[in-house]
């Protein structure tokens, strides 16, 4: 059984050195919950296959939409639907969390050189 201890997200962020490479933190079923900082404009993309949530906990993200944008402060969440193209830009620095299926690229259906290797090194 594993040792029952609760996940600092504050302490693993300070392990997060690349602009919008994900590293997941934790498992939950065939989830991933991903540490990540953002900061500008990342590329245009979908996830096809499944809804993906943002959850902020510092600096404004914008998540652009064709039609319109949301944009989230500390706190808040956001979650996409599965299918719908989006482009997130961090206004500054943003610390914020991923939960998405096991093996979800960061860029979606996009691809290209924003592609963030699957990193399990904080989990």
């Amino acid at each position: 059984m594993a040792e029952k201890k609760p996940i600092d997200i504050a302490e693993r962020l300070t392990h997060v050195h690349e602009l919008w490479s994900p590293k997941v933190i934790a498992r939950l079923n065939d989830y991933e919950i991903k540490a990540v900082k953002l900061s500008g404009e990342f590329v245009w993309h979908d996830h096809a296959e499944t809804d993906e949530l943002f959850l902020v906990f510092s600096g404004r993200l914008r998540i652009q939409f064709r039609d319109g944008d949301v944009t989230l402060g500390p706190g808040q969440l956001y979650v996409v639907p599965r299918g719908v193209e989006h482009c997130p830009f961090a206004e500054g620095e943003v610390h914020a969390l991923l939960v998405e299926p096991v093996g979800v690229a960061n860029t979606g259906q996009a691809g290209g050189p924003l592609t963030a290797k699957h990193d399990d090194s904080l989990a």
